[in-house]
């Protein structure tokens, strides 16, 4: 579980992170990251309809949350950093893949240390 205080929730939050920070993306999912000035990162994690009911979409967030807990460690802090999950992302994908594909977009993006 990812602390509150860890937690993108406010919408202004996750509008200045879309609109300020840089993006990367693969097949599976979009990474967002904007400085946020804090001694920790803040997460923020969106799905859309088209992956389908909201039983699949929070199950997309879930898997995306316990990878972003496995790495969370490893992440420099400082940052708000947003993960959307494209349109191709299934409820039926590998949390393995969902891992892998954390851990390449916020090597990406530069947010990954390698020696933590």
């Amino acid at each position: 579980m990812i602390a509150r205080d860890m937690r993108l929730r406010r919408k202004s939050d996750f509008e200045t992170a879309r609109s300020r920070g840089k993006s990367w993306n693969t097949r599976l999912a979009v990474i967002v990251v904007h400085p946020n000035g804090l001694d920790h990162n803040r997460y923020g994690f969106a799905t859309g309809k088209k992956i389908g009911g909201a039983v699949q979409r929070n199950r997309a967030k879930r898997l995306f949350r316990e990878a972003v807990r496995h790495e969370d460690p490893h992440l420099i802090p400082g940052h708000d950093i947003i993960f959307i999950a494209r349109n191709v992302f299934t409820p039926d994908t590998p949390q393995t893949d969902v891992l892998d594909v954390v851990r390449n977009l916020t090597r990406r993006a530069g947010i990954h240390s390698e020696s933590a």
